[in-house]
């Protein structure tokens, strides 16, 4: 299967946004916010990778955590734990799977069904870390449920439903459709990749119970492209 995959790595920099944090929602034991594209969640090795979203957030709300994260380009909501008992709740959420979660994309090409699942085990491609692949011998079990929002020259808006959390699994999932996402800087051939200023990935919706009292509850961040 093709992944159309550019034949050699972009080189990855790191140039964070300086845009101020955004509170989508806080209270004394969650914190939800709005991560930027382009900012890691937690910080990287380098010293030049210490600017993340949840060193951002731990200046003004000194206990909040990392409970689960979003690829450096990619945007949108994402939760903090505000208390260790926060953190387990939540962390109980994401590992079995109580949460919901949908990204909105745009990706190349026009999908000719309105909506499939992908069922496609994935592990990491060890040389060409931090590089993902389908692997239905080794890889661990993932599965994407898309439907299509929009259809234009060429491309298609879809919203993306994980069912579960492996890394870089949209975009390798929708590479595997032969539909890479625009301005993926891994995955997409040169075409889709200058196709857009960004990774065209973003976290719309998240569901989950809150850790107090367990009411279901779910915070939205409207697609910014």
């Amino acid at each position: 299967m093709s992944t159309m995959s550019p034949d050699t790595p972009r080189p990855i920099t790191y140039n964070p946004p300086l845009e101020a944090l955004r509170v989508i929602h806080q209270d004394a034991q969650i914190l939800v916010l709005s991560k930027p594209s382009g900012l890691l969640t937690v910080p990287g090795k380098p010293a030049a990778h210490a600017d993340c979203l949840e060193s951002r957030a731990r200046t003004e709300f000194p206990t909040a955590t990392i409970v689960h994260r979003l690829d450096m380009d990619t945007s949108g909501i994402l939760v903090m734990a505000m208390t260790p008992e926060a953190h387990r709740h939540l962390g109980l959420q994401f590992e079995k799977r109580k949460t919901a979660k949908c990204y909105t994309a745009r990706v190349w090409g026009e999908m000719s069904d309105n909506e499939g699942t992908v069922s496609a085990p994935i592990i990491t491609d060890w040389p060409n870390r931090p590089k993902q692949m389908i692997d239905f011998e080794k890889g661990r079990s993932a599965e994407t449920h898309w439907k299509v929002l929009d259809r234009e020259a060429g491309k298609t808006r879809v919203a993306l439903y994980p069912h579960t959390g492996r890394s870089h699994q949209l975009r390798v999932h929708m590479v595997s459709l032969g539909h890479p996402i625009l301005g993926d800087n891994i995955y997409a051939p040169d075409e889709a990749f200058n196709a857009a200023e960004r990774l065209q990935l973003h976290s719309t919706s998240l569901t989950l119970h809150h850790p107090d009292g367990g009411k279901r509850l779910t915070f939205s961040d409207p697609c910014p492209f």
